[in-house]
């Protein structure tokens, strides 16, 4: 295999289109010959202070090109934040503020650090160039090498007009600030998920309106979350943050569905995925032993390896033998009982009451091993230490003080 074909078969694994192909083939060829890296780029609205693992498809398949010897710009869109990116939402978003944004993207460098090598990595604000560049003339230019015929016929648009909900003007203006920026790097190759594509396209439009050569497009799967249905999103409670305990990480995978196990199989190691699938059709490996072994790869990634095999072992013993884990924390409470509600919303075990009421009647609270159904029940604190278990992953044990 020539080296311009094992680039392109690490870049091909996992994304959802190429646009087009043999443009790539003509820069990858173009850049072992001249022995010109590649500008890569990848831009972050930061609107929200965590990233989780569905982001991290995407900061995988930057790792690939850096891997490749390719420079990777990795854009934070400070400036577009405030304005909100339209796609895949049936509304106006709200605007954030400079200091909403700020505080978000502070937190990005080191969480990335995480997947890429942040040393050999160029992180960019596109404030640098949009406030210098975008007074009232440079929009207006902007503007005008874009028609709104075209703009309008983006999916989330049409949807909004056939229901007349309004479209504000920022929107529109939005898809451009983000084709400039294409403009402002000159990127070879721009990189985004799968709902990113038509802004991506007009990044293309663009870029040839200025007289650059188009950016090739790469657009990556979106990665769905523990309920194997939706966009994995903090919002919708179904997501596992590259920050949080090595513990939880290893619990929420191993709670994801078979199906969905390929899936991250797929886009979050690089692991052989046909293989494996092969081996547990032809019962060589157990599909529970197939995603132990995916969630101690991911873990790793984060927390190293002999982390992540603790972790692997302590949940056999957990979920497999039933016993409570040796480090869960001790709480001391000054009273001789206390209401279940109160007990697990004051003590962390859920965040509201409300939550704590439905995973009662949900019937995921156990007190020494005996589930407790009743929201009124008092709990008695004994000195002796007692072992509380809420949900699959939260253990504790209760005294009295």
């Amino acid at each position: 295999m020539t080296e311009l074909e094992k680039q392109l078969s690490l870049i091909k694994r996992g994304t959802v289109e190429i646009i087009r192909e043999d443009e790539l083939r003509a820069k990858l060829e173009d850049s072992l010959i001249k022995k010109r890296p590649l500008v890569i780029k990848a831009g972050f609205d930061p609107t929200a202070p965590d990233i989780h693992i569905g982001h991290t498809v995407l900061l995988r398949k930057l790792r690939h090109f850096q891997e490749l010897g390719h420079k990777i710009v990795f854009l934070i869109g400070d400036y577009t934040a405030m304005i909100g990116d339209p796609s895949g939402v049936s509304k106006t978003r709200p605007q954030l503020t400079k200091k909403e944004v700020m505080e978000n993207a502070r937190t990005y460098k080191r969480q990335i650090s995480r997947v890429l090598d942040v040393g050999r990595l160029k992180i960019c604000f596109n404030s640098r160039w949009l406030r210098e560049k975008m007074d009232p003339s440079g929009i207006a230019e902007l503007m005008s090498r874009y028609s709104v015929t075209r703009m309008l016929e983006r999916d989330d648009f049409e949807k909004r007009i056939k229901e007349r909900r309004p479209i504000s003007m920022l929107e529109l203006l939005y898809p451009l600030l983000q084709a400039y920026d294409s403009v402002a790097l000159k990127s070879d190759i721009e990189i985004g998920g799968t709902d990113q594509k038509f802004n991506m396209l007009i990044g293309r439009t663009i870029q040839e309106r200025y007289g650059l050569r188009p950016q090739v497009v790469i657009t990556m799967p979106i990665l769905e979350g523990l309920d194997g249905t939706r966009k994995m999103s903090k919002s919708l409670d179904n997501y596992i943050g590259v920050s949080e305990p090595a513990k939880d990480m290893f619990g929420k995978l191993m709670s994801i569905s078979d199906e969905l196990m390929w899936k991250y199989y797929e886009l979050l190691t690089d692991e052989d995925t046909a293989a494996l699938k092969n081996d547990v059709s032809e019962s060589r490996l157990h599909p529970k032993k197939a995603k132990a072994n995916l969630a101690r790869i991911i873990v790793a990634q984060y927390y190293g390896r002999k982390r992540a095999e603790d972790e692997e072992k302590n949940f056999e013993k957990v979920f497999k033998e039933k016993e409570a884990p040796e480090d869960a924390p001790e709480i001391g409470i000054g009273k001789d009982e206390i209401n279940i509600i109160d007990l697990l919303s004051e003590y962390g075990f859920c965040s509201s009451r409300a939550e704590a009421k439905r995973l009662l009647q949900q019937g995921g609270v156990a007190l020494d091993g005996e589930r407790i159904n009743d929201v009124k029940k008092n709990v008695a604190v004994t000195k002796e230490p007692r072992m509380i278990k809420a949900g699959k992953l939260k253990f504790a044990r209760i005294y009295r003080k």
